[in-house]
């Protein structure tokens, strides 16, 4: 039985599964922790994503023969900056998306290409201090050193695949998050580098961009040999996992929060809200992102001095509102809205305050950020009327569930299982063993049974209109 493996490799760590190519059942799965990140610096060395791999592999070795692996594909926490010099050797550690030292980079940007329309107009995102760009303006203004051993820029998904085959390659889903990569044109956009440094060979220093069903090269990592699809980036590959059609939008919660789509169609928004992303089928995905999901929760839950299960129950146990309690949950800056100085308030606090407020007052103040991005796709012309999808870490909590339905006013669908960034890892890798198209193998694998929360009455458009009057009043 020929098996299929794909690779999550989140900020938090790296999960694997282990599926048949065939039907893509689930054989074995494995997990292995990264570094923790603080922001504003956050940072990881790229060899400690490499080492997780292979604990990973060896925990799903233990229910599998990997040796029967016939392809892989690697998904990874987008915009990362991994840096190599000449002999393909990592330079620095790695810059990862929640990293906002390069905020100020972001504004200078901005400013030398004439403004967020021009940006948008160009690559379909406007630079703020999470895309990679930034990143790479940082670098070349802050350590000259590392600057001149650059020989090859690569994404945390394209290094991965770098380890597994010798190949500097890419995906357009994942190089639509850099910052200079067009997707409406399908091509990378020198001109937006040459902002950075004009003086720069560009062209190969940055990978090749692969179609959605293309073989990156071969690995031998399982026991092999075995075709490496790709790759794509997190999100990228969650649609994936969900079969995520046109008219459907995802809420991702976990360190991070997205709300994504799936669109026929290239977005340019220029107010910066909407990252004009491609998808790993040869579509776009438009996507919003936060900076704050899950650790808003976590850091409340230390706070109250009780474990997730008891947070959740608090929430739940609260009136929808938290009696006017109001937490907006900017704790490290924040990239929609960009202010990436920010942090959290909380506001509407009388001497009567339960716990029960505060612990709802925390997950509606998530939730009521995404649902602002969800606002925004729509004002971008991305069809949203489909299912609301909920994804992540986050989606096993009762709470993010009951309260995402509350303040959407619409019934939310978790789909069965986990891990849906790395299942849609192993449908690209199917998709490229079997020669057919990605979007084909989604839909025949997509999760079968999904659980579907009912939003309570609650006057919901009230309860939005209060945390927008506090976060963006």
């Amino acid at each position: 039985m020929p098996l299929v493996l794909g690779v999550d490799s989140s900020t938090q760590s790296t999960k694997v599964e282990v599926r048949d190519a065939d039907t893509g059942a689930v054989v074995a799965e494995g997990r292995a922790p990264h570094p923790p990140t603080t922001p504003p610096r956050s940072e990881q060395d790229p060899r400690a994503w490499w080492e997780a791999l292979g604990r990973a592999l060896a925990a799903a070795g233990e229910h599998a023969d990997l040796r029967a692996v016939a392809a892989v594909a690697v998904a990874a926490q987008q915009h990362g900056l991994v840096v190599l010099d000449a002999h393909g050797e990592v330079v620095r550690p790695a810059k990862l998306w929640n990293d906002t030292e390069s905020a100020a980079d972001a504004a200078w940007l901005i400013g030398r290409l004439g403004g967020p329309d021009a940006w948008a107009g160009a690559c379909g995102t406007v630079p703020v201090a999470a895309l990679t760009i930034t990143k790479l303006s940082w670098l070349h203004r802050s350590e000259p050193d590392a600057w001149a051993r650059l020989a090859r820029v690569c994404l945390p998904h394209d290094w991965l695949t770098y380890r597994l085959t010798g190949e500097h390659v890419t995906d357009r889903g994942d190089a639509s998050g850099t910052g200079w990569f067009s997707p409406a044109e399908g091509r990378y956009r020198l001109d937006l580098l040459a902002i950075v440094d004009a003086g720069a060979d560009w062209e190969p220093r940055l990978p090749r961009v692969l179609a959605p069903e293309a073989v990156a090269g071969i690995t031998h990592l399982t026991g092999g040999p075995a075709l490496v699809a790709p790759g794509t980036g997190d999100n990228m590959a969650a649609a994936l996992g969900v079969a995520l059609a046109p008219g459907d939008v995802a809420v991702s919660i976990g360190t991070s929060g997205t709300v994504f789509a799936v669109s026929d169609r290239p977005t340019a928004d220029a107010t910066g809200a909407v990252a004009g992303f491609a998808d790993a089928t040869g579509r776009h995905l438009p996507l919003v992102c936060t900076l704050n999901a899950t650790k808003v929760t976590d850091a409340v839950a230390r706070l109250l001095g009780v474990d997730h299960a008891r947070l959740d129950a608090l929430a739940l146990d609260a009136e929808p509102g938290a009696r006017g309690l109001v937490l907006v949950p900017y704790l490290d800056g924040e990239r929609v809205p960009d202010r990436p100085d920010a942090t959290g308030t909380l506001t509407g606090i009388r001497a009567d305050v339960t716990r029960a407020d505060l612990a709802r007052a925390a997950f509606e103040g998530v939730v009521c950020g995404l649902l602002d991005g969800l606002d925004a796709l729509a004002a971008a012309g991305v069809p949203t009327g489909g299912r609301l999808v909920l994804l992540g870490g986050g989606a096993r909590s009762g709470a993010y569930r009951q309260v995402l339905a509350d303040c959407s006013a619409r019934p939310v669908v978790v789909p069965a299982g986990a891990e849906h960034v790395a299942a849609g890892a192993c449908v690209q890798a199917a998709a490229v063993l079997h020669g057919r198209p990605v979007a084909e193998v989604a839909a025949a694998w997509a999760p079968r049974a999904a659980t579907v929360v009912e939003p309570r009455r609650c006057d919901a458009s009230g309860l939005r209109a209060r945390f927008r009057a506090v976060a963006h009043g």
